[in-house]
C-alpha cells in the first residue's frame, strides 16, 4: 500500500527510539488522525496504537520498520503529508500538511458580487467570527487587482502572532475562495497601534 504521511529518516529514528520504550513496542505503530479544525488548519493527534486493532479501510504502511497507522476517515485529509522532526530543534513532530479544511464547510455562505464584495463576505461570515473570539478583526481597506489590503484591528492590531494569521488563515481563505486574489497584504501599523500607514493609489 502506498504510503498517505511520508516519513522524515529524522523522524522515523527518533519515532522507534520512543518504541523502544513502550511495552509491547513490537506489536504497536504510530497512528496519526485527523481529529477536527483549527481555523484554516488540520488538527491532529499522533499516538502509538496495537497494529492489530487497525480496522478495514485502514491505512498501514511499514516505514522501513515503523508501522504507521492511518484511520480511513483521516486517509484523503493527509494525502501527501510530511512527518518531521522540527527544524529548529526542540521537542514534537511537524506535520507538513498540504492538504486544508474546506473554511465555507458546513456554512452557509454564498459568495457573490464583485471582488470587494465577495472578500466582505468572507471577512464577515468566516474570518472574523474566529478572530473575534480574541478580541481582533480584519477589514478591507482596499483593492487593486490582483492584491488585496487588509487592515488588523483589536487583538490582532500589534499582536506578534498577527503576520502567521494573516498567511496561514486569511490569505489561504481569500486565495482558495477568491481566483483573482493573488496577494493578500497587512497594512496595519502594528507598532504605532493606529491607522495603517497604506493609501490607495489615485489612477
Amino acid at each position: 500500500m502506498k504510503p498517505v504521511v511520508l516519513v522524515t529518516d529524522d523522524a522515523r529514528k527518533k519515532i522507534l527510539e520512543l518504541l523502544e520504550t513502550e511495552e509491547d513496542g513490537d506489536q504497536l505503530g504510530l497512528r496519526i488522525e485527523v481529529t477536527g479544525t483549527n481555523g484554516p488548519e488540520y488538527r491532529y493527534d499522533l499516538s502509538f496504537d496495537a497494529v492489530e486493532a487497525a480496522k478495514e479501510g485502514d491505512s498501514v504502511v511499514d516505514w522501513l520498520g515503523l508501522r504507521v497507522i492511518i484511520p480511513a476517515e483521516s486517509i484523503d485529509k493527509l494525502q501527501g503529508a510530511q512527518l518531521d522532526l522540527p527544524s529548529g530543534g526542540g521537542g514534537g513532530m511537524v506535520l507538513r500538511n498540504p492538504n486544508r479544511p474546506d473554511p465555507l464547510a458546513g456554512m452557509d455562505v454564498e459568495l457573490t458580487g464583485d471582488v470587494p464584495q465577495r472578500i466582505n463576505t468572507l471577512l464577515e461570515k468566516v474570518i472574523n467570527p474566529s478572530l473575534g473570539q480574541h478580541g481582533g478583526f480584519a477589514e478591507l481597506r482596499a483593492w487593486e487587482e490582483p492584491k488585496a489590503y487588509i487592515f488588523m484591528g483589536g487583538g490582532c492590531q500589534g499582536c506578534a502572532v498577527s503576520s502567521i494569521t494573516l498567511k496561514s488563515g486569511i490569505e489561504r481563505t481569500l486565495k482558495d475562495q477568491i481566483p483573482e486574489i493573488l496577494e493578500v497584504v497587512d497594512v496595519t501599523d502594528h507598532a504605532a497601534g493606529t491607522n495603517p500607514y497604506y493609501q490607495p493609489s489615485k489612477k
